[in-house]
């Protein structure tokens, strides 16, 4: 991984095999990580209703009561709300969110490029946003660029030829000539904090338990972890424990919250950081970039913290 400050000569770069590692990351297409876990749930004694939306949920003492939009109903111990920053689950619950707005656009958008990549991701912390290209099979990355909004719109509205200028030039031709693969789309920029991660009978998981700016590429391992944390709570309750009893899915929240906390706190901090344009704090935060570049035991602590 290659990342450079809005300074030509502040950069920092990550190399797996510095830290004993055969790998720092996985990049891996939404629609293929998709397909696998619903090749994985046909296998399982599941019943899958997909694509379902829901009309009514109701509590209960003892259990949790589904209705889906096609009159079916769903009665179990457990619901576990896993349905994005918007949650209805959550909402419905009347767990409170406290939510910060960037006003950005997260546009994002894949492109084939003239040079290959090598499997390096590559970050520019720019003074108009961030942009990331990551590296996919073959001479393709996915790019997510993090910028005010109405900059955002306008690369939105741009025809694909522009876009692909615009995102070669702010990469400083990094990977030579861009042609985009697929249409861009964009999305809005929080920060979001829930009151609490579980009720008696609900726990929240993901991006419904927790929003970070992208700019760590951190969401969606967070919400991994979310899930094996809480399927590791599940496992471990015992045979005749309730899995929807509230002191139990406690755990599962206790145990995740200082893991969210922290990344929220690291991702809002770097975004307020590299968005001001002080010219004190520009020095500061290119020459933070060029030091801990030059501590090997600091990159591989930031690394191993990264992938647990």
């Amino acid at each position: 991984m290659r990342i450079y400050g809005d300074d030509a000569g502040a950069r920092l770069e990550f190399s797996a095999y510095d830290v004993g590692l055969r790998e720092l990351a996985f990049i891996v297409e939404n629609r293929r990580l998709q397909h696998a876990l619903l090749e994985a749930a046909r296998g399982q004694d599941l019943r899958v209703h997909c694509p379902a939306g829901w009309t009514a949920l109701e509590y209960h003492d003892d259990r949790v009561t589904v209705r889906l939009d096609d009159g079916a109903e769903i009665t179990a111990r457990l619901l576990i709300g896993a349905d994005g920053a918007e949650s209805r689950v959550r909402a419905h619950a009347g767990i409170s969110v406290h939510a910060s707005d960037y006003r950005q656009l997260g546009v994002v958008a894949n492109f084939e490029c003239e040079r290959p990549h090598h499997e390096i991701a590559y970050q520019w912390f720019r003074r108009d946003g961030v942009l990331a290209l990551l590296p996919l099979p073959e001479r393709r990355v996915s790019m997510v660029w993090s910028i005010a909004e109405e900059r955002g719109r306008e690369l939105l509205a741009a025809p694909k030829a522009d876009l692909a200028a615009e995102v070669e030039a702010a990469s400083g031709g990094a990977l030579g000539a861009l042609k985009v693969i697929t249409p861009a789309a964009g999305f809005p920029l929080k920060l979001q904090r829930v009151t609490q991660f579980t009720r008696p009978r609900l726990a929240l998981v993901g991006d419904a338990a927790h929003n970070v700016h992208p700019l760590a590429g951190q969401g969606v391992n967070l919400g991994f972890r979310d899930a094996r944390e809480l399927a590791g709570v599940l496992k471990d309750r015992g045979p005749q424990a309730d899995c929807g009893d509230h002191a139990l899915l406690r755990r599962y929240e206790r145990a995740r919250k200082e893991d969210v906390l922290a990344m929220q706190a690291a991702t809002d901090g770097l975004q307020k950081l590299f968005s001001n344009d002080g010219v004190w704090l520009s020095r500061a935060r290119n020459l933070g970039l060029t030091l801990v570049d030059r501590q090997p035991w600091l990159k591989s602590f930031l690394v191993h913290r990264a992938a647990a």
